[in-house]
């Protein structure tokens, strides 16, 4: 079955290279011109994108609002950024909102498509050998994606899922941000450190009281575990 891919982008000539590039590719697109015309469409459809292509500056609304929108309608799609704006606060921001990648104009078409398949691979990961990891009050069933925080269901990126994952099946572990990074991108782009310090940052405000559970070392990097556990 082929991906969908959806494209927010109002400059005419770069929707339709974005566009040309993916169905080259096999997939499946649809481009959008406004953010008005895209969150129109995504209501009226029971056909979700897997991966949406979003372009920051759109002419009716800011794409990091958009991103927002999406991230609170379905947590679980792919959001690959497209801007000019290609500083690191802006990176920084995209991803604190819940993106998955960013990448810079001028950009390749080849770049592009990569991104996005590199986008599925991660959503498409098999998961955890164990369906059921638990720990403390937060539990999480990764056959379903599904995640409760003292059996409140709580809203997880596809991302922040298998960061957690990854700290909840070795709590008291030491994870550095490069190994971090290792097991959730294996090395497929260069990611900045500060990508990690986003989603746990992220994760610390879902997890609601067992957010301080989420430990930083200073210079070594994070680990899960209770505090107030005596030594």
């Amino acid at each position: 079955m082929r991906e969908m891919v959806w494209i927010v982008e109002d400059e005419p000539d770069i929707r339709e290279l974005e566009k040309t590039a993916l169905e080259e590719s096999g997939f499946l697109c649809l481009g959008f011109p406004t953010a008005y015309d895209f969150m129109r469409a995504f209501q009226a459809t029971n056909q979700k994108p897997q991966v949406i292509v979003l372009d920051i500056m759109l002419p009716d609304r800011s794409g990091l609002d958009l991103i927002r929108w999406i991230r609170e309608k379905n947590p679980s799609i792919g959001i690959l950024c497209v801007s000019a704006r290609g500083d690191e606060m802006d990176r920084v921001i995209g991803l604190d909102l819940g993106a998955d990648d960013y990448l810079p104009k001028p950009f390749s078409p080849r770049e592009m498509v990569s991104r996005v398949r590199a986008i599925l691979r991660r959503h498409s990961a098999p998961p955890a050998p164990s369906s059921l990891l638990q720990w403390e009050g937060i539990c999480l069933d990764t056959s379903r994606f599904h995640v409760t925080v003292d059996g409140e269901e709580v809203s997880l990126t596809a991302t922040e899922f298998r960061l957690l994952a990854i700290l909840v099946e070795n709590p008291g572990q030491v994870f550095s941000r490069e190994n971090l990074i290792e097991r959730l991108w294996n090395n497929e782009k260069a990611i900045m450190d500060r990508t990690i310090d986003v989603h746990i940052k992220h994760l610390r405000e879902k997890l609601k009281n067992y957010g301080s559970c989420l430990q930083t070392l200073r210079g070594i990097g994070y680990k899960l575990d209770n505090p107030q556990r005596p030594r």
